[in-house]
């Protein structure tokens, strides 16, 4: 079984080497990630400026390519021009803070998982809800052992998971859960500040607010320390009547002036 691992914490990150080590129990592993940090990028890809492929070596070993561009890029250039052999499933994480609610699209661990199933593929983005201090160890284990069951069914239809896991020891974890995105969002705090030769300039600073109640979204699953599995698709229209808008006279509008 063959499994594309990717982030958007960069290269270096903990959450990496976690589901690193424990995709290789299964599998091979060819990493293909960010150089460096592209937290909330969403699902930028680089059109403008060259990718550059750097292969990166950790204690003497070859660890991955690293790539100059976001997570989309990392899947999109790894399968279509760095590995021989496309993979099983797509893995991207382990993401160092949690990604429900409304803040999926601004999660470049998610859109990894997205842009796999833009191009055919199986993928998962695998997060854990504590940011300061999150403890890797049960997402890693349980990551992994659903990356190998997506693995077996690899010449079925695709689809990509988002995948969130309490930062808790995989003992004190209640339970597993299919959910639906929900309303949670960050809240907007801006702190502003001045640089040193007088610039004003501001730092966001907003934490993820849970707007839901429903025991069937992701946040609110997550509250409840049970392990948080969403269907997620590239397809952002709505189809209906949305709020009166079938009322309004559009082809009026192309009328002479």
């Amino acid at each position: 079984m063959r499994f594309l691992l990717t982030n958007d914490d960069g290269m270096y990150a903990q959450g990496l080497a976690a589901i690193k080590q424990e995709l290789e129990r299964i599998g091979e592993v060819i990493v293909i990630a960010p150089v460096t940090e592209q937290s909330a990028v969403g699902h930028t890809i680089t059109i403008s400026d060259p990718l550059k492929v750097i292969p990166i070596h950790r204690s003497g070993e070859f660890y991955g390519y690293g790539i100059t561009g976001s997570p989309a890029d990392c899947v999109k250039l790894g399968i279509s021009c760095i590995m021989d052999q496309p993979p099983d499933v797509v893995v991207s994480g382990i993401n160092r803070g949690e990604n429900v609610g409304i803040n999926v699209l601004y999660s470049g661990t998610v859109s990894a998982a997205t842009e796999a199933l833009i191009l055919g593929y199986n993928g998962i983005a695998l997060s854990v809800d504590n940011y300061l201090n999150p403890d890797y160890h049960a997402a890693g284990i349980f990551g992994a052992r659903l990356a190998a069951e997506l693995g077996k069914r690899s010449n079925q239809l695709p689809f990509a998971l988002n995948v969130n896991c309490p930062s808790l020891p995989l003992s004190q974890i209640q339970g597993v859960r299919i959910t639906r995105q929900g309303n949670s969002r960050i809240v907007d705090n801006f702190v502003k500040r001045i640089d040193p030769r007088g610039t004003t300039y501001y730092w966001q600073a907003g934490l993820t607010r849970i707007m839901d109640e429903s025991d069937d979204t992701d946040a609110v699953c997550l509250k409840h320390k049970m392990i948080s599995i969403t269907p997620i698709h590239y397809r952002l229209g709505c189809t209906g009547d949305i709020n009166g808008l079938g009322e309004i006279n559009f082809e009026g509008m192309l009328g002479d002036t």
